[in-house]
């Protein structure tokens, strides 16, 4: 089964509860995971989209991902929310 969701800053698949970031009520984020998205804010406020790409490309290829999975990730991110500035 395909993921629906992605968050909007890393790509990470969170259609899982137990992958989604929280927002300052407790409540799950739809839009960002665990890892950058917690109670509100992202856990990391001065990541670039350069770095998130590196941070991306690193934990995929440990992960055994192919490089054609890892490609289309990269390539999505500036269009995600947090990095495109024309959705801001």
């Amino acid at each position: 089964m395909e993921p629906k969701l992605f968050c909007q800053s890393c790509t990470l698949p969170i259609d899982d509860a137990t992958s989604k970031g929280t927002e300052k009520d407790g409540s799950l984020s739809n839009e960002y995971c665990k890892y950058c998205y917690q109670q509100g804010i992202f856990t990391t406020e001065d990541m670039s989209v350069e770095k998130m790409k590196t941070i991306i490309e690193q934990q995929m290829k440990n992960r055994h991902i192919p490089e054609n999975i890892i490609h289309l990730s990269l390539n999505m991110l500036p269009q995600l929310k947090r990095w495109n500035k024309a959705k801001v």
